[in-house]
Parts: C-alpha cells; sequence; structure tokens
C-alpha cells in the first residue's frame, strides 16, 4: 500500500527490546529523500539515549528495501550547496548507525541499490530473502557509487566491491551471501521469523557488553595488529570489571540464567 502524505516517512515499533524502523516511502521503493534521512538519523539519535532498545532492526515497506538516493530529488538542482548537504547527511546518517551503541540488523527485501545496498552494508548485520537483489549501478547513469563504496569496501573484498561497483549489475541473495554483504538468506517467508529469532538472541544479552563490544570492533579495524591488541586488551580489562561481567560469570558458574544490570 502506497504511504499517503499523512503518513510519516518512518514508522517505529517497539517490543520486547527490538526497536524496528520501517522506511514508509513505498511507492518510491524507500527511495532515501532529505526528510527521509532526517527521520532516520534523528530516531536514531532518540534509541541511542533509550536504554529500553537492546536492538534495532531496519526494514522498508513495500516492494522493496531502499532503492537508494531520490533522483527525482537530486535532478535539475545543478546546486553544489544542495548535493554537498545530501550527501553529508547520507554519510552522517550511515555513520550514525556504526557508532549507535545497539546492533542494528537490516531486514532485507526486494531491491537494495545505491545508497540502498550503503545501508545495508553500514548495519552490524543483515539478514535477506532469497528474493532479494543488490546493486551499487550508479556507474550505469554516469554517477559512480563513491559513497556507498565507503561502506562496500569495509565488507567486501576488495575484488568483489569493485565488481559491484564496476559493473553496476545486480546480484542475487546468494551472491551476497558469497561476497558478504549479507549474513543469512532465507525464504522470503522466513524472512520475519529469522530476523525475529536473531533480534530476540541478541536482546537477551547484556546491553553494556554489546555497548563495549560493537564500538571496539569498529575501532580496532583500522589499526595495526599491535595496536589492535593492546586497545581489546585495554577493553576486555575495563569490561571485566563490570557488573554485567561478574554477573554473568557467577551465573555461567551456578547454571542460571543472568540478570543484567547493564553497568
Amino acid at each position: 500500500m502506497a504511504a499517503t502524505s499523512d503518513e510519516p516517512l518512518l514508522l517505529r515499533r517497539d517490543e520486547a527490546g527490538v526497536s524496528r524502523l520501517a522506511l514508509n516511502r513505498p511507492a518510491a521503493r524507500n527511495a532515501l529523500s532529505l526528510a527521509l534521512m532526517a527521520e532516520l538519523s534523528a530516531e536514531l539519535d532518540r534509541i541511542r539515549e533509550d536504554a529500553s532498545v537492546r536492538v534495532v532492526v531496519i526494514e522498508g515497506r513495500g516492494p522493496a528495501f531502499c532503492a537508494g538516493h531520490d533522483l527525482k530529488e537530486l535532478r535539475g538542482r545543478n546546486d553544489r550547496a544542495f548535493y554537498e548537504e545530501v550527501f553529508a547527511r547520507c554519510s552522517a546518517m550511515m555513520q550514525r548507525i556504526v557508532r549507535l551503541p545497539q546492533p542494528v540488523i537490516a531486514r532485507v527485501h526486494g531491491i537494495a541499490t545505491a545508497a540502498g545496498c550503503q545501508l545495508v552494508a553500514s548495519c552490524d548485520l543483515a539478514i535477506a530473502a532469497e528474493t532479494a537483489r543488490f546493486a551499487t549501478p550508479g556507474v550505469n547513469i554516469g554517477l559512480f557509487c563513491s559513497t556507498p563504496m565507503v561502506a562496500l569496501s569495509r565488507n567486501l573484498g576488495r575484488k568483489q566491491a569493485m565488481e559491484m561497483l564496476l559493473l553496476g549489475e545486480a546480484i542475487d541473495a546468494a551472491t551476497a551471501l558469497r561476497f558478504g554483504l549479507v549474513n543469512r538468506v532465507v525464504p522470503e517467508a522466513a524472512l520475519d521469523a529469522e530476523v525475529a529469532r536473531i533480534a530476540q538472541t541478541i536482546a537477551a544479552k547484556s546491553p553494556l557488553t554489546l555497548k563495549i563490544g560493537k564500538e571496539a570492533f569498529y575501532h580496532q579495524l583500522e589499526m595495526p595488529l599491535d595496536q589492535a591488541y593492546d586497545y581489546a586488551a585495554r577493553v576486555m580489562t575495563e569490561n571485566m570489571l563490570a557488573r554485567d561481567a561478574a554477573e554473568g560469570i557467577d551465573a555461567f558458574l551456578e547454571k542460571r540464567a543472568p540478570v543484567w544490570c547493564g553497568a
């Protein structure tokens, strides 16, 4: 069903520690207009401060996950300041996802193209339906997918990323799995159940531990090996001093379920 002018561009639904954010421009294949990016960025900022949210799922309403930037909004402006704003806002939104304390899962169906593919790559995990398709097709219309390239090159092998960027061809979900763009591929009918299962599994962990681990993972990626180990050792030391670590170890030794306090 197409969104009307009265419907919000972004829908949020929270349940059992999981916040589901649905892009709600189905008639436009959930293209990332400036307004939609502003809504998603603002909601991510709210979630950052919401201790009740343990996991975030980003999904799209209608037949597609996300078709990338809104080309109708971009075309014909010939305005450097406007284009700079669009790409800066998109880049900031993608970085919000990476820097969010809570893990973020992309639930992918239909197409995820250009900045939509970037959105998938920016999420911590991605679960795709067998029918999903992925592409960075900007090269086909004279607009290289340079900002999507940043996320792709940090998730895929170099040859795989360049293949997508240079050919501009769509790849199927099985190929996306092989390339490392998604974690799992399931039948479309099983997509919601698998996303819910993974989200609930993560939501049951200590929120402090998830925050520490996610931040450390991305921080150490760009470090030389020796510096990464030094940094990770400092992180583990601080983690060991947390009350949740003590509770988790005690619960394991006592063969009971842990009760997390988030500290």
